[in-house]
């Protein structure tokens, strides 16, 4: 799975994909400092098995520090979106592009209001993030329409003469973006669009079908950024009051920290409620000054930085995504050199166990014969649906895994 982080230029999406995969990217106060898309390994956190069926592991992909297991995950960034992008402004186009394969998006917002529609700066609380929202959700709708109406009329009038389908016409088109055929069928439902005669539909009720399948196939939350300045309290529980997923965010603080601990100033794990200045006489005075703000404004003010819940629940709510850890011992729970429960892969909700052995490896799937659930014994189809935290060995007529 992928999630892409988007928003508008000089929101600090950059920053904010930075503290999340500590990979170095360019970083300023100024439009499209971004301009290709970077893509980086963030973690999910999440509780490990290990306390539960009393073993100490050996992470192989994944670490897991003190029972919490942080499990990599893939998020891009892309460059920011202005008004007018899905006709090109601004490179609109390549940057929408870019968003393609995302099955959920982070929306990263400046919740202190200091930046306008271009992201240029302008005083803050003078500007208004839920228009920002708006802006990025209308533009990435239009750049799918405009995908849908290129040659929609022929198109229409072909299927009604050939007794074509529409539902699969608009899943081909549209299969680019990660829609599927089930995807289409469920956003034609919803709106009781008439399929027989899809050339009698309106221009509003085909940007109505588009608004319902990005809603359904790209689901977004907000990272209400900067969230430690002063004019972002109202602003964030007016970007709540819209029924968005709202999550305040300090990009920069949670950056600083992860900088901090990696150079063992401070003890901090990403999501941490607070963090523990290891040696206060190492730190400089601007060092001690700059954690003290991000442990009044930040830490005690909203309980983290906001970045770290903001990636888990991009994939746990809205992708409803499981962590499966597959061993090839059910009895030692390790795989073949001994090593205790070195995997943990995240998976789609609804995943199967077909689906586990063709993440594990595409001869497993080939050759599947069953699967075991460590904890029961049990046998397990292939069709049968896994649950989160499953600690699950693959039985194949080739490999055992």
């Amino acid at each position: 799975m992928l999630v892409g982080v988007v928003g508008k230029p000089n929101v600090g999406k950059s920053t904010f994909f930075a503290a999340a995969t500590l990979k170095d990217v360019p970083i300023a106060d100024y439009p499209f400092t971004t301009i290709q898309p970077n893509v980086g390994v963030a973690h999910l956190k999440t509780k490990c098995v290990c306390k539960e069926m009393g073993v100490k592991d050996s992470p192989r992909n994944s670490a897991c520090v003190n029972g919490v297991r942080l499990v990599p995950v893939k998020i891009v960034d892309v460059a920011g979106l202005v008004e007018g992008a899905s006709k090109g402004k601004g490179l609109g186009n390549q940057f929408l592009d870019d968003l393609r394969q995302a099955d959920a998006l982070i929306q990263v917002v400046d919740a202190s209001g200091s930046t306008d529609l271009e992201g240029r700066k302008v005083p803050p609380g003078s500007h208004d993030p839920v228009a920002d929202v708006a802006m990025v959700e209308r533009e990435f709708d239009l750049w799918m329409f405009g995908i849908l109406k290129k040659d929609w009329e022929k198109a229409t009038r072909s299927l009604e003469q050939t007794g074509g389908k529409i539902v699969e016409h608009l899943a081909e088109r549209l299969s680019g973006l990660s829609v599927t055929f089930a995807d289409v069928e469920q956003s034609v439902l919803r709106l009781h669009l008439r399929t027989e005669k899809p050339s009698a539909w309106t221009d509003e009720q085909l940007m109505q079908f588009v608004v319902e399948t990005r809603r359904l196939t790209k689901p977004s939350l907000v990272a209400a950024n900067k969230s430690d300045l002063p004019s972002s309290a109202a602003n964030i529980e007016a970007l709540r009051r819209t029924g968005r997923r709202t999550v305040p965010c300090a990009s920069e603080a949670e950056l600083l920290l992860r900088k901090a601990a990696e150079h063992g100033l401070v003890s901090y794990s990403p999501g941490d409620p607070a963090f523990t200045v290891r040696d206060p006489l190492k730190l400089s005075p601007a060092q001690a000054n700059a954690l003290k703000m991000v442990d009044e404004r930040v830490m005690k003010a909203y309980g983290g930085t906001g970045v770290q819940d903001a990636i888990n629940q991009a994939f746990f709510d809205l992708l409803k995504a499981i962590v499966v850890f597959p061993v090839e011992d059910e009895t030692k729970l390790s795989d073949k050199d001994g090593r205790v429960l070195p995997d943990a892969f995240v998976m789609k909700g609804g995943s199967t166990a077909l689906d586990l052995a063709r993440t594990v490896h595409t001869e497993l799937a080939d050759s599947f014969l069953y699967a075991v659930d460590a904890r029961t014994g049990k046998r397990l189809g292939a069709d049968h649906v896994l649950g989160d935290r499953d600690i699950v060995k693959i039985v194949s007529s080739g490999k055992r895994g």
